[in-house]
């Protein structure tokens, strides 16, 4: 139920916003940066509509989020973090999109893509089910050699995706024991100061994911797990 195969060696994370990474997948994303995998974050949004502050203005909020994503990269091991900068809020599962996302696999060439499981029961969030269908749209684009084959230049070729790992989902079929790396986990966390705040409410927000993580550890027995759906192709 736990550790990828061995042929995993680079790793793609994409995700709507800023903060959805440490909120669905962080634990496994140290957890493989410390066995040498090479992990790379796509985040589709800039998070600007993230806040209910009517005089924060998004570009300076975007900013901000971009800054709290790169310092949590950094002290998860992350190697790069590519921001598309759509607008927040707003976001559909274009052929635009779709393009843009097959011609990054295609060019970093990710073993393995982590998104947010796009069906997900009652998913409200729009942002979260358009940047998961649009990520497993990419995975089967990027594979093809009549897709996009415009961006088959200058040595670019198809790449196929091994796995496909699934965050936030209702149907887990993997769990990944993030019990050694569960504060680290949560220190990332805490890095999205304009998301968690900075008071005694963050203290009960660190509680809810901490029980989550147990909960998610129960089925596999672990003290603390994040769960995944996830495909092989």
């Amino acid at each position: 139920m736990t550790s990828e195969p061995a042929q995993i060696e680079r790793i793609m994370v994409i995700a709507a916003h800023p903060d959805d990474p440490e909120f669905g997948c962080a634990g496994a994303v140290l957890k493989w940066a410390q066995a040498g995998r090479h992990v790379t974050y796509v985040l589709i949004t800039s998070g600007d509509k993230g806040s209910h502050d009517p005089d924060l203005r998004p570009g300076l909020l975007a900013a901000r989020r971009e800054s709290e994503q790169r310092a949590a990269a950094r002290d998860l091991g992350v190697h790069e973090v590519i921001f598309l900068r759509r607008p927040d809020g707003l976001l559909e599962n274009t052929l635009d999109l779709r393009r843009q996302l097959a011609d990054i696999v295609r060019r970093l060439r990710p073993d393995a893509v982590l998104t947010i499981d796009p069906w997900r029961h009652y998913q409200l969030h729009p942002d979260h089910r358009a940047a998961g269908q649009a990520a497993l749209d990419a995975v089967w684009s990027a594979r093809e050699w009549y897709i996009f084959p415009e961006q088959l230049v200058e040595g670019v070729e198809p790449w196929r995706v091994k796995q496909v790992y699934l965050f936030w989902t209702d149907n887990p079929d993997h769990w990944e024991d993030i019990t050694e790396c569960m504060e680290q986990r949560l220190a990332a966390l805490l890095r999205h100061v304009s998301q968690v705040g900075a008071d005694p409410a963050t203290a009960k927000l660190i509680e809810r994911v901490r029980q989550r993580a147990r909960e998610a550890g129960e089925k596999p027995g672990y003290a603390y797990a994040e769960a995944f759906k996830r495909f092989e192709f």
